[in-house]
């Protein structure tokens, strides 16, 4: 699994703070076999954030995972960014995201995360706060394997042996 972050933040893409979130995204995504094959920091503007995203689509990673800019001030718009080039909608993982972090602040009703495909690849924006990538990247790890597999054209069934629905 060919992974990249995108690190969106002013303050990081200016120097003057240093990211704490992409060890954090690697090591998780590392426990479901992901490998990160790039890094990038953008600044809070939608174009940089668009351009980043479609380069990295456009290269062929498989999960392309943001951290930060999912809030609601005025400089926080990686969600308009991602909506702007997103095939489908996963409003599930979004979902599972926003319940997880619901049980550990209740701020994160705040957080406008977008989860979503673009050809074969699954992009997800996770906030800012190392605690809450954390959080919100936990609560969908386990699915991520599978969306990238049916995003890929697999036909296997979605449950697991012996499950009933």
């Amino acid at each position: 699994m060919r992974v990249a972050i995108v690190v969106v933040s002013d303050r990081v893409s200016q120097g003057t703070m240093i990211d704490k979130n992409a060890n954090t995204v690697a090591k998780l995504v590392g426990q479901i076999g992901g490998n990160i094959e790039a890094e990038s920091i953008v600044p809070d503007e939608v174009e940089s954030i668009r351009g980043e995203l479609l380069k990295l689509c456009e290269a062929g990673f498989d999960l392309v995972i943001t951290c930060g800019g999912t809030g609601v001030s005025p400089r926080d718009v990686t969600p308009e960014a991602t909506m702007g080039l997103i095939e489908k909608r996963l409003y599930g993982m979004e979902m599972a995201m926003m319940l997880e972090a619901m049980k550990q602040t209740p701020t994160a009703v705040l957080s406008r995360a977008v989860v979503g495909i673009r050809g074969e690849t699954l992009i997800i924006n996770l906030p800012g706060s190392p605690s809450a990538v954390e959080q919100n990247l936990k609560a969908i790890l386990g699915a991520i394997p599978h969306a990238l597999e049916k995003i890929k054209g697999s036909t296997k069934d979605c449950h697991r042996e012996g499950e009933r629905h």
